[in-house]
Formats: structure tokens, sequence, C-alpha cells
């Protein structure tokens, strides 16, 4: 922990040095919720988002916070050791080119539904989730657009690893709108400022019930979503590399709520684009395209609600990014290090490295959150 702010109705705790104006005003908003417990926790990849900052941790006492969990419910990612130690950069690109075939990227949908194995079971009282059941039997194993990626990474273990980052697709956007403008009609009656952009439901209300019904179905549909996706991907490798074994999944989402027990009280936790950290518990933290990811191990810190950074974090806006940075820098940047990118042309420079920190930095800062199991450098990279 880097700095602590005691100038609000709870306490915030860094594992920054520094938070951007407009993410430590969203802090402080949410140190001043009546419910929020204890502290907030502020991860050091944290910027701005909506209503509370991505990379924060809220601790709630019997409420529940849809914008604290964010519109892409369950979002997340996977991971999967190979048995391969090495591939020609003719072989990598041979398996991304299946994988693009393979896996439908951006706005893009499967033409036809997927087996109804990938779609987990309806929960009674999920309205949402049944209204767009349908249409996710098109969406599960799509990648989606933003910060998702597919990534072959060879790690500091010697074997080359798969990574996916990807969320609920539409049914998870769609559920959250929904019950955020259900919570910020209900909390009008409240008249608190602090409630304004982070409204939320009691425990004691129906709405509580039916929200976590919801959220929990599209955690379990993006950790469907990313399992299909990775099916995907082994058979692009199988088709290159008939052989290959596979080992090591790990699954951690970074948007979400859970009941929690911390410092002796039973709480809702929201990780708003924070990983949980658990000791002994492993976990994913991915650079940008271009720059290390690594396997980490949980240290279970209690100061950090048992949370981590879910990357590294953006240092500037999209529109920022694609104004202000150089696109043949950045292009050269990822050739030189021998990345197969998805750097093309301005539009992508939003997920070009220079719009993200610095991930060694981001590391060196969580040292009492995480330690570090394998550094895994980035082969090629498929973005949506």
């Amino acid at each position: 922990m880097k700095k602590v702010i005691s100038t609000e109705r709870i306490p915030i705790k860094l594992w920054l040095n520094e938070l951007e104006e407009g993410a430590l005003s969203q802090a402080k908003n949410v140190a001043n919720l009546p419910f929020a417990f204890r502290h907030v926790a502020i991860m050091p990849d944290s910027h701005q988002g909506y209503g509370m900052p991505i990379g924060s941790v809220l601790a709630a006492d019997s409420c529940i916070v849809p914008n604290a969990v964010g519109v892409d419910i369950g979002c997340g990612m996977c991971s999967l050791r190979t048995n391969l130690k090495h591939a020609e950069t003719e072989q990598i690109k041979k398996i991304m080119s299946v994988v693009h075939r393979r896996i439908p990227v951006g706005f893009n949908h499967h033409k036809e539904k997927q087996e109804l194995k990938w779609m987990p079971d309806l929960k009674d009282d999920s309205p949402i989730s049944e209204q767009e059941f349908e249409s996710a039997c098109r969406q599960v194993g799509t990648l989606g657009g933003g910060n998702h990626f597919i990534e072959l990474q060879k790690g500091s273990d010697g074997y080359i690893w798969i990574m996916i980052h990807s969320g609920s697709r539409n049914i998870g956007y769609t559920v959250a709108a929904h019950y955020n403008q259900k919570a910020k009609e209900w909390n009008e009656k409240w008249f608190s400022e602090h409630t304004k952009d982070l409204a939320f439901f009691p425990s004691d209300s129906d709405s509580f019930q039916l929200y976590k019904t919801e959220m929990e179905y599209c955690i379990e549909f993006a950790l469907s979503n990313r399992k299909l996706m990775m099916e995907r991907v082994k058979e692009s490798i199988l088709e290159v590399f008939p052989d290959t074994v596979f080992t090591d999944f790990i699954n951690k989402p970074h948007n979400f709520a859970a009941v929690e027990e911390h410092f002796g009280k039973e709480v809702i936790i929201h990780r708003k684009g924070a990983t949980r950290a658990r000791l002994g518990e492993l976990g994913m933290i991915p650079g940008s395209q271009g720059t290390p990811s690594y396997i980490v191990r949980g240290l279970g810190n209690k100061e950090s609600f048992e949370s981590c950074s879910h990357g590294a974090g953006r240092i500037m806006s999209r529109n920022k990014a694609r104004s202000k940075l150089n696109l043949e820098e950045e292009k050269k940047q990822l050739e030189n290090a021998g990345v197969i990118h998805a750097v093309r042309s301005k539009s992508d420079l939003d997920e070009a490295p220079g719009s993200y920190k610095d991930i060694r930095q981001v590391m060196e800062l969580q040292k009492d959150l995480v330690a570090i199991e394998i550094e895994l450098l980035p082969l090629a990279v498929i973005k949506g």
C-alpha cells in the first residue's frame, strides 16, 4: 500500500502513488456511500470508470450496487498451458489464422446457435437472462471488442501459453443496464448525492435477489464463453501441432460481487476491474499487447480485501490514444518485440501499448498483494 486518504467517511487505501483527478473524485464518492464498509481499496491499475473507478474494491454492508460491478458482468480471463516449447513464426501465423475463422470478434456473432451444453441453465426469476437467452446462444464463444484479446505467450517456465480476456457479451450488458436503471428509480427517494451513479438495492428488497441471481448467471455465461473460445484455440493449435497436450486451466473474473467475510463481518465485495487474490490462489494479470503478462499467486492481503489488479490499466482514454499516439512508433515497438500484433491503423491505437501503464511498475506496486509465478511474453495477439 502506498497511500491512505482519510478525508472522507471511510478511508481510501491506494496501491499507487497518484490517482487521476476523475478517478479520485469517484473514489471519494464511493467512500462516502452510507453502506460502504471499513475502507475502499484502489488497485495499482486504477483509472476512471463510470460511477466507480475501474481497478477498485468496495465492501458493502447489506447492499448490492450494479454499477460497482459494471456493464460487462463476469468479464475476466482464463489461461492454459500447452506442452509446446517452440513454434516458428509461420506456424504461429497459421494458428492465429485458424482462430480468426473459428472465433467471431468485435460485434460479430456466430451465424448458428452453439451447442446448448455451452449455455448455463437458466435460473428461476431471471427475466432478462431468459429474454436474451436465444441471442446469447449465438454469442457464446465470441470475443467482443475493446480490450478483449486472445493471446499466445511464451512463459518463463519454457512453455507456450494461451490467455483469453472476454466477458458476458450483450446479455451481461442488458442485465447491468436494466438493474442499474431500476436501482436509480428506487434510489430517488433516498436523495443521496453519493448514490447518483452508484444506485443500490438493499439486501431485504426483491430487486436485490433478482439482480444477484441474474448477475451470477452472467458470470457463468462469461466463463462458458471463455471456455468455448479456449476449445476453439486448442482445436486451432492441434491443426498445426497434432500432439499438443493442454493443462493448468485457470479462470478469474474481475467484474463481480460476492458475499465474503472480511474483518469479522459478512459483506458484499464488489470488484470492478479487480481480481480476487486469496492466499495461495492462482490468477492472471495481463499487460498490453507487446508487454508481459503474469501468472500470479495471491498473498491474501486483508487490506485489499484479498484483491489485486486485473491488468496494467489505461494511462490515457481511447480517444486521446487515437489522437496522441504515433502509429508507426507503436507498430515498430511491437515488431521489435517480435509480436504478431493487432495494431493496423490509427483506430487501433486505443489498444496500443502506449495507451497503458507500465505493467512492470504496476506489478512492483502490488508486491504485497501477489507473488509472480510465471512471466509470459506475447507471441501473437487477436484483439476485439
